[in-house]
């Protein structure tokens, strides 16, 4: 199994987020101790937003394409192929202003490219990537999941990922970290339980 593990929190080394999602890859590898972990982390490596230069260079040849126009179609395509290429993927997620940070928004639009993860069909829509896993580390400072305030967050990534045609999609929650010393500890316990309870089976 390919596994394919995102980091986005700005936070470094204080980030819960980044934690958790370690904690659920090592979870992983304990229970599958074959499979092979590609990491980004989407902070340190940031990739450019989508803008008119990214459909420019994926409308031109390659032969025509100047610097800047190679750097973004090799961009795009070195994201998707990692993307496509993974069975799994463990996406860690904090809420940013009631939504998802933007270097994964960035990240998302790389992957979102009609005719490879979806296609319009006469019948509607098409998710291209059935049969992938997801689990997806969400935090947040208050309490959102299933409240209109989350619309933007986890909700967003469900109809995304749904979207492509991925349905296999499991949560890791830790919710109320800046509410209190108490409410965070009480978060990161929830969360640590999540992870063992869905790696027990395994």
């Amino acid at each position: 199994m390919k596994l394919l593990h995102i980091d986005s929190s700005i936070l470094g080394d204080n980030s819960a987020s980044r934690q958790l999602s370690r904690e659920v890859v090592e979870a992983w590898k304990a229970a599958e101790p074959g499979i092979t972990v590609t990491y980004r982390d989407l902070a340190a490596d940031a990739i450019s937003h989508f803008s008119a230069q990214t459909l420019v260079a994926a409308g031109t040849s390659a032969e025509l394409r100047d610097a800047a126009l190679k750097y973004e179609a090799d961009l795009s395509a070195e994201t998707m192929a990692e993307f496509q290429a993974a069975d799994a993927l463990v996406i860690a997620a904090p809420m940013y202003n009631f939504s998802i940070p933007t270097q994964l928004k960035a990240w998302i639009d790389r992957i979102a490219v009609a005719g490879q993860t979806f296609r319009y069909t006469e019948a509607g829509f098409e998710g291209l990537c059935g049969g992938k896993k997801l689990v997806i580390v969400s935090t947040a400072g208050g309490l959102h999941a299933g409240q209109p305030s989350g619309a933007g967050h986890e909700d967003y990534l469900k109809v995304m990922f749904g979207f492509l045609g991925i349905t296999e999609i499991e949560f890791v929650r830790a919710e109320g970290l800046a509410k209190g010393d108490d409410m965070r500890s009480k978060g990161m316990s929830e969360a640590h339980a999540q992870i063992g309870e869905q790696f027990a089976a395994a």
